[in-house]
């Protein structure tokens, strides 16, 4: 035997580790995990302490007899897998399957792909730490009891092909939760009063610090202001400081990435973590804000060099989560002096956002001057609030900027000039514009992560996979835009000593880029609350995350957390398969009153619908997006009704107005068009039609990247996800998920399989 074998998860990574070991060292990947629980079975021998029961899945039988060939050859085998517990996982499930000797078997761990980190961990190799393996054991098995008990009662209560999780379900039912919330706020219109001032010369905008209920008090209000003169009432003055935000953790990553870069949180992991095999960050998966003392040097030595000494100040932050489990360092450039990166235009979005985030952590506090003017009316006792604020020292600012929270409005900067009480003050005009209360924001990718991170529901690792499911692998929920709903207000404006008014419309409700929860989320949401609430419950899902911290701190044994878990879970699921209760969803809406029949809202075969009548002459309708079945009214329900809807003719052919799966459209003969916004299939009219019907068919959309290595890719194109590679494209396997799979993994199915080929109809000769 002579040698060093060393083994990592993906071929970039082997590729990146091989050029800093150089000759006598060989680096090969495992392409991620070799051994699994087997994919058709439950796999856990419960009887025997929760044992899992793995396999070598079939796509890894050639690697795992290619890595024990190189193994038994080798001297030394190095096992480099990632630091957290699933790194640790697969390094343990190599020593199984290849069958390492201990004594010329080393596991090396370094959170950042550099030739000083791989050589030092050379130097320090330690054993398998069998506590990290335990505490993911723990969680697979679990996860695997909860998924495998629940899914089929699932099938057979509600509709076949769901999936239930211990993650994922909560995570769900934040969502329901949200839209119920969102469902029975009963919005209410008020007066905001704004004025356009003149203070010192300096033309500002200050809001009254009352609200009026009504346009008649407002009215009042207005009336009561012509010809009265205004002046300062008191100014406050005070100088205020502004920390840097941290560096960045998995969460945070995830949502400024969201809020800056319009980047999805499997895209911002798929990115992240190609940078972090090329060499060029730290490890993507942490919840430490830690930063090491050599980072914490060359950026200061960096700040010092190009903004001066005055925008350094050195601090270390502390990590708020417990038991972080990948707590050795926040996401960082691995070499801070590279402020620029070669690679596609989204690394290189994403590596200045981490170098970014990383220097200003560094940076000085900056320095804002906040004035705060108060002006009052001889006729009346309100006052108008004028606020400003004066960067006094940029600090960080100079650098990066911290993206507000949803729903919180970005803070403005403006002179203000100095000003004593009684110093008159001019109203140019004073407006009064209704508006209305607003229902809690529903949930953005980034704020479901923020939420998520909040509560303890799952891990940095399983954010992003979670979202996936819920939406692209489940469909319980849908990311897009809520249209709201247009109100027709009017408003006041006082100018030149006269009022006006005007009739606008405020749209309420109207929101951008969220998740939106679809029926058949809401109904396993119920199903599973009454039936399993300690699944559903926030705090139950937080302590099995403690336990599994536990567990990897060595203060846990893992099955008897799983016993304690299991044997109350497995009582409800006896109960919940004897019980012959079904999950029958209906919700009577009223009569049509042109004909009399009752009309309900109902979930069936293919999902939600309404149905006026009953037996053979029955009608029914699919439900429109963002219609749910608990809150559809009867008038929304009869419109669903007038479709399909015979719009006129062209071309002697048919124009047929309707609502599909992706919305609204009409079709004429073999074409189908899509309604623009603005034009609805119930009141669309044939010369609107015409022009959408004769413009040039639109090409098809250019397949969206999933994941990308070169010219490996995975594309979503207009039949699902599917593999690129070179000019060819092939089928991913049944169950397959495209956020989780590696490169390695592509290639394998690449390997047993053929690329597909564009099938041509065939016509007989006449």
């Amino acid at each position: 035997m002579e040698g060093n074998l060393v083994i990592v998860e993906s071929p970039a990574k082997a590729k990146t580790i091989q050029k800093f070991l150089g000759n006598g060292y060989v680096v090969k990947s495992s392409f991620g995990h070799i051994r699994d629980l087997a994919e058709k079975k439950l796999s856990v021998d419960i009887a025997n302490g929760f044992r899992p029961e793995y396999e070598i899945p079939d796509n890894k039988k050639k690697v795992v007899a290619e890595l024990k060939k190189a193994a038994d050859a080798a001297q030394t085998v190095w096992l480099a897998s990632d630091e957290d517990r699933e790194g640790e996982a697969i390094s343990w499930h190599l020593v199984e399957a290849l069958e390492l000797e201990k004594e010329r078997t080393r596991r090396i761990v370094f959170h950042e792909i550099t030739k000083n980190a791989i050589l030092e961990a050379v130097e320090h190799p330690r054993d398998i730490d069998y506590n990290l393996v335990n505490a993911q054991q723990a969680r697979r098995t679990l996860d695997r009891l909860v998924g495998f008990e629940l899914s089929p009662i699932l099938w057979r209560k509600v509709q076949k092909g769901l999936s239930a999780g211990r993650v994922q379900s909560a995570t769900l039912r934040l969502v329901v939760d949200r839209e119920r919330e969102i469902a029975a706020f009963k919005p209410e219109a008020y007066y905001r009063i704004e004025a356009k001032l003149l203070i010192g010369g300096v033309e500002v905008h200050g809001l009254l610090d009352s609200r009026f209920a009504s346009i008649e008090e407002a009215r009042r209000f207005l009336e009561e202001s012509i010809g009265a003169k205004l002046s300062v009432a008191a100014m406050e003055k005070k100088t205020v400081s502004r920390c840097p935000a941290p560096p960045f953790t998995t969460s945070t990553l995830q949502q400024e990435a969201a809020a800056k870069l319009h980047m999805s949180l499997s895209a911002t992991m798929r990115i992240a973590q190609s940078l972090y095999e090329r060499g060029l960050i730290t490890y993507m998966r942490t919840d430490s804000t830690n930063l090491s003392s050599l980072a914490l040097g060359t950026s200061k030595a960096f700040i010092v060099e190009n903004f001066g000494p005055e925008y350094a100040h050195t601090r270390q932050f502390k990590t708020h989560s417990r038991g972080a489990q990948e707590a050795h360092e926040a996401i960082r450039p691995t070499y801070m002096q590279n402020t620029s990166i070669e690679g596609t235009a989204q690394e290189q979005k994403l590596y200045n956002l981490i170098w970014k985030r990383t220097v200003a952590s560094q940076m000085a506090d900056a320095s804002i001057e906040e004035r705060t003017v108060s002006v009052a009316s001889d006729k009346r006792p309100e006052k108008f609030i004028v606020k400003a604020q004066k960067v006094l020292f940029d600090g960080f600012l100079k650098l990066y900027m911290d993206t507000p929270e949803e729903g919180e409005p970005e803070a403005g900067t403006f002179l203000l000039p100095d000003v004593a009480p009684g110093d008159p003050v001019q109203a140019a005009s004073i407006v009064a514009d209704c508006k209305f209360t607003q229902p809690p924001l529903r949930y953005s990718e980034r704020t479901l992560v923020k939420k998520m991170e909040e509560l303890g529901i799952g891990r940095p690792s399983t954010y992003a996979p979670t979202v996936a499911t819920l939406t692209a692998g489940r469909g319980y929920l849908v990311k897009g835009d809520k249209e709201g709903t247009p109100m027709q207000v009017k408003s006041l404006c006082l100018e030149d000593g006269r009022i006006s008014e005007r009739v606008r419309t405020e749209v309420v409700g109207a929101e951008k880029g969220k998740l939106l929860p679809q029926e058949i989320g809401i109904i396993v949401t119920d199903y599973l609350c009454a039936n399993f609430p300690d699944i559903m419950d926030y705090d139950f899902t937080a302590h099995v995350e403690k336990d599994f911290d536990l567990i990897a701190e060595g203060e846990r044994v893992w099955n008897e957390v799983i016993a304690r878990f299991y044997t109350p879970f497995h009582h409800k699921v006896e109960q919940a398969v004897a019980d012959r209760q079904y999950s029958r969803i209906e919700r009577d809406l009223g009569v049509d009153p042109a004909d009399g029949q009752k009309v309900v809202a109902k979930f069936g075969q293919w999902g939600p619908f309404v149905q006026k009548g009953e037996g053979a002459d029955r009608v029914c309708a699919g439900l429109g997006n963002g219609q749910l079945i608990e809150n559809i009214t009867l008038e929304e329900a009869l419109k669903l009704f007038r479709l399909p809807r015979v719009v006129g003719e062209h071309e002697g052919l048919p124009v047929v107005a309707m609502r599909g799966r992706y919305g609204p459209y009409i079709k004429c003969g073999d074409r189908s068009v899509s309604l623009p916004r603005g034009l609805a299939p119930e009141s669309v009219s044939l010369e609107q039609c015409l022009p959408l019907l004769q413009a040039e068919p639109a090409k098809a959309a250019a397949p969206e990247v999933l994941r990308e290595w070169g010219e490996l890719k995975i594309l979503s194109g207009r039949y699902g996800p599917y593999i690129k590679y070179g000019n060819a494209n092939y089928k991913l396997p049944k169950g397959a998920e495209p956020a989780s799979l590696t490169e390695g993994e592509c290639l394998k199915i690449i390997a047993g399989s053929t690329p597909t080929t564009r099938k041509f109809r065939r016509f007989s000769k006449k």
